[in-house]
């Protein structure tokens, strides 16, 4: 049973996500959370993970989704099933859009889609940068509030921030690879984890 869930979950993110990989980052959450496959802090890291991996991330988080929940064959099926739609879509009307292409329902279509596409993105972030910059436990079980009462300062995981900041000055004033940026900030992260 749980083969044929991942297979409908992932067939669906595969099927309504447009924009790539970032975009259906909110739409695998989604499926996690109704299926309690993982917590939020076990599918940041294999965002993590599948972002380092080379391949597309949605197929990469598929397979580690998939696999966590389900072991070998269930990565297989959640990525057989997060790859199959765009494999249809594209045979079905990759001839059929070239012709249509100019057209102006087309085009306003796509006009609609991109801030969409857009807010996924974003949301995707929110997601990410939640975990990053806050401590664990307060993302968890969601007690900000009670946190941000006794002290504001607990909440905030500095490390993180302060790994955001040297990736964000590493990537657009020097304009290192990202490949570097992320190797570094993995050291960076196991010298904190050190220090700690």
């Amino acid at each position: 049973m749980i083969f044929l869930k991942l297979f409908i979950s992932f067939f669906k993110i595969g099927l309504f996500s447009f924009g790539g990989g970032y975009a259906m980052i909110p739409l695998i959450q989604s499926e996690l959370e109704a299926n309690n496959w993982l917590s939020s802090s076990e599918f940041i890291d294999i965002i993590a993970i599948a972002e380092m991996t080379p391949g597309p991330i949605a197929v990469n988080s598929a397979t580690f989704v998939g696999y966590k929940a389900a072991g070998f064959w269930g990565g297989i099926v959640a990525t057989f099933g997060v790859a199959l739609p765009s494999l249809l879509l594209i045979l079905i009307i990759s001839n059929v859009f070239f012709k249509f292409q100019k057209h102006p329902l087309n085009i306003m279509i796509f006009y609609g889609i991109r801030p969409v596409i857009a807010g996924l993105i974003l949301s995707a972030a929110i997601v990410v940068a939640k975990t990053a910059f806050f401590h664990e436990s307060v993302v968890s079980t969601g007690s900000f509030g009670k946190a941000l009462a006794t002290n504001p300062l607990s909440i905030i995981n500095f490390e993180g921030a302060i790994i955001f900041v040297i990736s964000l000055i590493a990537l657009i004033k020097f304009k290192l690879h990202p490949i570097l940026v992320l190797l570094g900030s993995g050291a960076i992260g196991v010298l904190f984890y050190y220090i700690k």
